[in-house]
């Protein structure tokens, strides 16, 4: 009974949250309210901007809000938008839900111009289009109820331990890091598209990632691009190159 109450609950959420991604049309599962996704970003990026050193650059701060702004004007989302640049040495950047955008000053070497920095922000405003974030939490919640539904399979094996073990590292080397990976991708996509319609060079993303690649002597590969969250530096480019007749035309239009 407890299993097939599993399954029933599992069914449910698969057919109640079924949506589709914009601008590539991918289907995705969601469970959570985006009002709610919204408020919790919010809230955390305010704790956040409390404890963290916000940049007294002047030139800079005033480059990532207009950066930000251009690219949000073109994302037919109608977010609350926030950008910060934040005093640190790591080169990152991130997005929380409802488009709270935070960009730290170790990435400013190697995005170097305006359309470097597009580069980064339009992929992290990708992100938060896209829901990214709500989608792992609703595979990861997945997970859970496999292996709840697992468990209970297996109540009275002796091995069940090692055998949920395997599970648990099967579900995320075959569904949570390649969904991971495939998040960055169309990231990437969708950022190339966004800076594009907002006037910026898409080329720029090309050079910006051959600086990381620089940057870093190499890149992942093998069985640690295989268990990374994040695609090789080499196939994004690549990809990129794939992906740049289109993002020009957009250009075009936006010159």
């Amino acid at each position: 009974m407890k299993k097939q109450y599993f399954l029933l609950s599992a069914l449910l959420l698969l057919v109640a949250g079924c949506t589709s991604v914009p601008m590539t049309g991918r289907y995705q599962l969601l469970l959570s309210d985006e009002a709610e996704e919204i408020a919790a970003g919010a809230t955390s990026y305010g704790q956040y901007l409390s404890e963290a050193k916000i940049s007294t650059d002047k030139t800079n701060t005033a480059l990532v809000k207009k950066v930000g702004q251009k690219i949000a004007a073109v994302s037919d989302c109608d977010y609350d938008w926030e950008f910060n640049l934040l005093e640190s040495n790591e080169a990152n950047a991130w997005c929380l839900s409802g488009g709270k955008v935070a960009v730290y000053t170790g990435i400013l070497p190697y995005t170097q111009n305006e359309a470097g920095l597009a580069t980064v922000m339009a992929h992290e405003i990708a992100h938060a289009i896209a829901r990214h974030g709500a989608e792992r939490s609703a595979q990861n919640t997945l997970l859970q109820y496999g292996l709840a539904i697992g468990g209970a399979t297996l109540s009275n094996n002796p091995n069940k331990e090692l055998i949920m073990l395997g599970v648990n590292v099967a579900g995320n080397v075959g569904i949570i890091l390649p969904y991971s990976r495939k998040h960055e991708s169309e990231a990437d996509y969708m950022g190339l598209l966004l800076m594009a319609k907002a006037g910026y060079d898409p080329n720029e993303a090309i050079k910006f990632w051959q600086r990381m690649v620089f940057a870093s002597s190499g890149s992942q590969g093998g069985l640690s691009d295989f268990l990374s969250t994040h695609p090789s530096d080499e196939k994004r480019i690549k990809d990129l190159q794939e992906h740049m007749p289109e993002a020009l035309e957009y250009y075009k239009k936006a010159k």
